[in-house]
């Protein structure tokens, strides 16, 4: 890892090699932390995210870097492949699975899936197409048949935080659920996608390479998910033999943290996709780890995930806004500006072709096999999820300096006109998609009228307090032992069918699974814990 400022006071002889790294991580933690304040002052309005507000900061960074180094640097850190795939990325993959509505999440599952994973595969396959007829017709130097699939799988990644910020979850539980899921499973989709296409010579494209490649794209998804399950379900299995937190809470949550790290790292030794395996680890850590630990070890779990998730985000989106400003890729791509530009309007408007050549069909489809109408998928809702994954953000940038630089410098004509575009894509999207999510989204989804009072009969509830803090972010359910309206109980029995999927898996986890692993109901109660004075 390099230092562009580091090596600036290098060559005026005012510091050291290590005072000088010392003063660019420096500079770049204060940059971090104005991000995070600047974006507290915006919360109110939430027309403006963290995100948007670390690019603008980045980019202004950048703009000011250039100027103080005569137009020879624009960033603190020089990218590194290795800091963004091995420590940035897990954190903010692992807390999306942590964090996630299960119920919400297994019960919509199948459309979810069909989103995620058939979705991506059209878009990738749009995408692909797209440009390597669309890009001949311009000079952008020599690309090969690899180069374009590999654009297909950077753009089919998404990026939905700043409509999820904006959708309420309470108000629209099957809207959030489809948004949050698709998006977690069409990023893991993307990543597997790209990495079986780098370990293929598609030079020359068979029918047999095409059937190995689809084989290793299942072999990849499904063993990724095994390997994470395993581990996830490892760590509950000793947390809950050894019940650490009888003698230190710390061990509890450093071995929590670990093995949800270590499952990241296994996918990597074994060549697997790391991120579907941390994502389906944190899955099963929420549901049986998380519940095994004491009530000090879960408050402190579930904030310190949320907590490196968010620095992880924030840290990767203002590097992606001082990197815009890179006068190497853009000195390059100066030559033939028009080709440029056209590169990118081609690539944007691939993204909305391939983005809406699979949301209206397949919610079509979906609702085909709903039999209440409150499952189905409405026409407005269907353009509130096609709009929140029109955004491209961190994978897209990560996967395409993946594939077109080598070490953080880009020289090629083709490679350096690739970077260029994709991050012109992603600041387009994420800063004008950013500020018009809100609006969009009141203009087709006006929240109900009776959801003032909703909200406050809810904070009026005791549960309602213990719930942020002891629910991780799950949904009410009758085994947390906390009062569930019955009104509300008997209106959903009597409109959701008691045999469903989730049924079965329910008896099959009670009888089989929690006894084994732990869980909510399954871990004893320490006295004197919070835990212990919650239930009397």
């Amino acid at each position: 890892m390099g230092f562009g400022l580091g090596s600036v006071l290098m060559r005026l002889g005012l510091r050291s090699p290590d005072e000088a790294s010392v003063d660019a991580i420096t500079l770049f933690v204060v940059l971090l932390t104005s991000c995070i304040v600047i974006g507290h002052l915006l919360e109110k309005s939430r027309w403006l995210t963290e995100s948007i507000t670390a690019l603008a900061i980045g980019l202004c960074c950048g703009i000011v870097f250039l100027l103080t180094t005569e137009g020879k640097s624009s960033h603190v850190l020089v990218f590194s492949e290795d800091l963004f795939f091995i420590y940035l990325l897990p954190p903010i993959i692992f807390n999306a699975g942590f964090q996630v509505k299960k119920k919400q999440f297994f019960r919509n599952f199948m459309t979810i899936i069909l989103f995620g994973a058939v979705g991506s595969l059209i878009s990738f396959a749009i995408i692909s197409l797209g440009s390597a007829l669309l890009f001949k017709k311009l000079d952008i130097g020599f690309l090969e048949i690899g180069d374009y699939l590999a654009l297909g799988a950077i753009f089919s990644a998404t990026d939905s935080v700043c409509t999820l910020q904006v959708l309420n979850q309470e108000e629209r539980p099957l809207l959030y659920s489809l948004v949050f899921g698709e998006g977690v499973v069409n990023d893991a989709t993307s990543v597997v996608l790209f990495n079986a296409i780098q370990r293929f010579d598609l030079s020359h494209i068979t029918s047999t390479i095409t059937l190995q490649l689809f084989g290793n794209f299942l072999y990849l998804f499904f063993s990724s998910t095994v390997l994470g399950v395993a581990v996830g379900l490892l760590s509950a299995y000793i947390i809950k033999k050894l019940y650490i937190g009888r003698h230190s809470t710390d061990r509890e949550v450093a071995l929590m943290i670990l093995m949800a790290y270590l499952s990241y790292m296994m996918a990597e030794l074994f060549y697997l996709s790391g991120i579907l395996t941390v994502f389906f680890c944190g899955i099963v850590m929420s549901h049986y780890t998380w519940h095994n630990v004491t009530e000090s070890s879960r408050i402190t779990t579930k904030h310190a995930f949320a907590t490196l998730s968010f620095v992880s985000e924030i840290f990767i989106f203002l590097y992606v806004g001082m990197d815009a400003m890179d006068i190497e890729k853009w000195a390059v791509v100066s030559k033939s500006p028009g080709t440029s530009v056209g590169v990118s309007l081609i690539l944007l408007a691939l993204v909305l072709i391939g983005r809406a050549a699979f949301v209206f069909p397949l919610s079509f489809i979906s609702n085909l096999t709903k039999k209440s109408q409150n499952d189905k998928i409405g026409f407005k809702q269907q353009v509130t999820i096609w709009w929140a994954g029109l955004m491209r953000g961190a994978v897209s940038v990560a996967l395409a300096y993946n594939q077109f630089t080598r070490s953080g410098h880009t020289q090629l004509l083709g490679n350096a006109i690739m970077i260029t575009s994709t991050i012109t894509v992603v600041l387009f999207t994420t800063v004008v998609g950013g500020l018009l999510t809100k609006p969009l989204i009141k203009l087709l989804l006006p929240p109900p009228k009776h959801s003032g009072n909703i909200i406050f009969s809810e904070l009026s509830s005791p549960k309602s307090f213990n719930i942020p803090l002891l629910a991780n972010g799950q949904e009410s359910d009758p085994d947390m032992g906390a009062d569930v309206p019955h009104e509300d109980g008997l209106r959903l029995l009597w409109s959701t069918p008691s045999h469903t999927v989730h049924h079965y898996w329910r008896k099959f986890d009670n009888a089989v699974m929690r006894p084994v692993f732990g869980g909510r109901g399954f871990v004893p109660c320490v006295p004197g814990s919070p835990t212990e004075a919650i239930i009397q």
